[in-house]
């Protein structure tokens, strides 16, 4: 079998691909290792910035975001027990959009099954070849039996642990990784939110996190070591620590009923290049953020706008341009992303072996952030992203 494009992974990033590229009649097939539900049950991020919501309603598949998403039009910061907001709407005209991920993944795996797209669920790809050739070679696993498949692009949408990156040679790619000596504990509340806006954190004890789901669902997270042990954390001591870290006069968390705890370490990873020969890397594949930024699901989405951009462009009008512009476009929105996100999780973590003059100088820096307009103004274009470089003709 032959198909123009194969997508690797049903995620946000491969799913949005499909979608659009089947409302331009490019054919395409998904592979998925994994469960159409457990694809859709995982809980990921769920701050979008406005291009990443203008993508999916330009697309036509963006109805139920507009009806159920939530709008915030800043953030507010702690500093030791004081709260400041810092308002975007104000500052730069834009606010962001929150829309859990496992909602978009669940509007867009619905509209691809409502137009009898082939996503084949629980179909594990085990190599790709041929990737300098005419035609890519995907080999994968469907009912047991191995079998292969050929495509004039692959994409390569399957995550850090994926098969798209390992297949590549050995020296095709440069990778850059960093892992932090923390994680995250985070936990899902069902609450009404206890501020209108999310809410980080600086504390002495580490960071923490209020943000939201749903009007009735929090997402709360502590700084812990990576290493941290679960069963430690009953519901009281994270209640208890989350006061400590984040409470102020006159303001109180709202509590509720904790149905979901999970520990997430940190770590920052991005690829050089996201092409090799005629398979394309995006989302996870290509790179990962520490959650403090909330740069995931963006990050992916301004490199499907792009990569669309460029497919469709290519099977309309004969013309590669964008598609040869793809890695370079993209590796440079990318790594400014990952400045972002690395200088946000510095500025707000207390990290093993700092010491006081350390955890002062980070005190200072959040202090010159919420009283400098000049600095507000930048933390504010920065949060609520950069331009996508292409849209795709819809």
């Amino acid at each position: 079998m032959h198909v123009p494009v194969a997508i690797i992974g049903a995620g946000p990033s491969g799913s949005l691909l499909a979608w659009i590229l089947r409302q331009r009649g490019i054919e395409s097939i998904v592979f998925e290792n994994r469960s159409r539900a457990y694809v859709e049950g995982r809980i990921r991020a769920g701050v979008m910035e406005q291009n990443a919501v203008d993508l999916m309603v330009r697309s036509g598949i963006g109805d139920r975001l507009k009806r159920e998403c939530m709008y915030q039009p800043g953030v507010e910061v702690g500093i030791n027990n004081t709260h400041h907001f810092i308002n975007f709407e104000k500052l730069i005209g834009i606010g962001v959009t929150v829309y859990g991920q496992s909602e978009v993944t669940k509007d867009l795996l619905a509209g691809l099954d409502g137009e009898g797209h082939n996503v084949l669920y629980e179909t594990p790809v085990t190599g790709v070849s041929d990737h300098l050739g005419d035609k890519v070679t995907v080999t994968y696993e469907e009912g047991g039996v191995e079998k292969q498949m050929t495509a004039d692009f692959v994409v390569g949408a399957d995550g850090y642990h994926g098969a798209s990156r390992k297949s590549l040679p050995e020296g095709a790619i440069t990778m850059h990784e960093k892992t932090y000596p923390l994680g995250w504990l985070g936990v899902m509340v069902r609450a009404k939110q206890s501020k209108p806006v999310a809410f980080f954190t600086y504390h002495d004890r580490g960071f923490a996190l209020l943000s939201m789901r749903t009007p009735d669902i929090q997402r709360l997270y502590l700084q812990v070591a990576n290493d941290e042990n679960l069963d430690e954390w009953s519901d009281d001591r994270i209640w208890e620590e989350l006061d400590t870290r984040m409470g102020t006069e006159g303001w109180e968390l709202t509590r509720g009923e904790i149905f979901q705890k999970d520990l997430a370490p940190l770590r920052s990873f991005f690829c050089e290049k996201q092409r090799y020969g005629n398979m394309f890397l995006a989302g996870d594949a290509a790179h990962i953020v520490p959650p403090t930024g909330a740069k995931g699901l963006n990050s992916a989405f301004a490199d499907i706008s792009v990569l669309s951009a460029g497919l469709i462009q290519h099977y309309t009008k004969d013309d590669s341009s964008i598609l040869d512009q793809y890695s370079d476009l993209a590796v440079a929105r990318n790594v400014q992303t990952q400045r972002f996100s690395w200088a946000n999780t510095a500025k707000y973590h207390v990290f093993p072996g700092s010491n006081s003059f350390d955890r002062r100088m980070q005190q200072a820096e959040l202090e010159y952030m919420v009283t400098n307009e000049t600095a507000q103004i930048s933390y504010a274009q920065q949060h609520t992203g950069l331009p996508f470089a292409h849209w795709p003709e819809l």
